[in-house]
């Protein structure tokens, strides 16, 4: 079948492209932490490819068999990119659950994909004509659908660092993390020390820093006081560090920060530098505090990306109502097609 009798035309498909794109620039720009944002960055670079396809190929058959060709390898590379990945953590990181995290989901959606592959090439070969199990669609579904929203999730953290934002800032407030012997600050703390770094040097009259994080039970100083001395050495003045540090949690690093700003006077013009990967979280916190900002990513190695972002997928993920917007989905797109097939066999 010719895919424009389907279509109609291209107007109709290069509109729904556009308005696709436009909802999801504007969405993003005002509403950040918006988790449909997530789902509609998806929509849009699905139609983008569906589009680009339509105009390469006319027939309707090559062209959703290209899709689902395409979809099937990149669902078969996650995993095999997320053993990799975990292997490649066991040799350069401490082992700890976070090391083994990558490798753990990858071998579990590995082997749910292999046992879907096994059970459908011999459906094929034995050529029965009898309908799939129904336990296999709700297992195979189930990994869809998990593996859908975490690629979602995974680009529009990709997507979030390619967004226009200011340059300049009045406040610039630095996540902390764990410091090294106790006492000395890591790479990724570092790397966003630096990137504070960068905001200030760019901004006319020198923005406010303020270093945020605790004391932890293996530290001897706080991570701000850590902080403070390494922006000190590269030439901040003293009075231009604010000090937060009785922090636990990013959650804590923004309200007690708040809370030091507001006895200022305010904040003005805040961005919050944080890792990459820990942008989303920290502007979804920010936004649920009334706290106007933007968030800049610093960089971090790249073997360590794809566990951190798992983790930020489970933290986002497991709140309560992106939990039960997730649970809706899930119904949606598995539950109730799964119902409405038993009904008719």
């Amino acid at each position: 079948m010719d895919l424009m009798e389907v279509l109609g035309d291209r107007t109709l498909l290069l509109f729904v492209l556009g308005v696709s794109w436009l909802a999801l620039f504007l969405l993003s720009a005002l509403r950040p932490q918006r988790l449909f944002n997530c789902v509609l960055l998806l929509f849009a670079l699905g139609m983008s490819t569906f589009t680009l396809l339509s105009y390469l190929f006319r027939d309707t058959g090559r062209v959703l068999a290209i899709c689902t060709i395409a979809l099937s390898v990149l669902i078969l590379l996650i995993p095999v990119f997320l053993i990799w990945n975990g292997i490649l953590m066991l040799k350069k990181e401490a082992h700890s659950f976070h090391t083994l995290l990558s490798l753990l989901i990858g071998l579990t959606m590995l082997l749910a994909e292999i046992a879907i592959a096994v059970v459908l090439y011999t459906d094929i070969v034995a050529n029965n004509g009898s309908p799939l199990p129904l336990a296999l669609l709700f297992f195979g579904g189930t990994v869809l659908y998990g593996s859908a929203l975490m690629l979602s999730f995974i680009l529009y953290v990709f997507y979030m660092q390619m967004l226009p934002h200011l340059r300049r800032f009045d406040t610039i407030i630095v996540h902390g993390c764990a410091l090294l012997d106790g006492d000395r600050v890591s790479r990724i703390l570092s790397n966003r020390l630096d990137k504070a770094l960068e905001l200030y040097r760019k901004s006319k009259q020198k923005a406010l820093i303020v270093v945020s994080g605790g004391q932890g039970d293996d530290e001897t100083i706080s991570e701000a006081e850590a902080m403070r001395a390494y922006l000190l050495d590269k030439g901040v003045p003293d009075d231009h560090i604010l000090l937060e540090r009785f922090s636990r949690s990013t959650e804590d690093n923004l309200r007690f920060s708040r809370q030091l700003l507001e006895e200022r006077g305010g904040g003005g013009r805040i961005a919050l530098v944080t890792s990459n990967y820990h942008v989303y979280r920290c502007i979804l916190l920010a936004r649920e505090l009334k706290m106007p900002c933007v968030g800049i990513g610093a960089k971090v190695a790249w073997y360590y990306w794809p566990s951190a972002v798992i983790r930020e997928f489970a933290a986002v993920f497991l709140r309560r109502r992106n939990l039960i917007l997730s649970l809706i989905g899930y119904v949606g797109c598995v539950i109730l097609p799964l119902a409405l097939m038993a009904v008719n066999r």
